[in-house]
């Protein structure tokens, strides 16, 4: 599959450094940006819902210092 997008000249400069900066070409550079914040959504979009999911089944978090006490570190 391929796209085309409009970039500003500026954008467009700093696309090419970028691309440049990592030896990759403009197209992979585009493709590894995309996944990149696709995979960090994804990751803050599942963590969330964990995170619901933990507050709503009542639990709570402790000090880490209860912890160390606990198991006499």
């Amino acid at each position: 599959m391929s796209f085309s997008i409009r970039l500003t000249d500026e954008e467009e400069r700093i696309a090419k450094g970028y691309a440049k900066i990592h030896s990759v070409s403009l197209g992979e550079a585009f493709k590894r940006a995309l996944f990149e914040k696709i995979e960090d959504e994804y990751d803050i979009t599942v963590a969330d819902k964990s995170y619901k999911e933990y507050v709503d089944d009542g639990k709570k978090s402790r000090p880490i210092e209860e912890l160390w006490k606990e198991l006499d570190l």
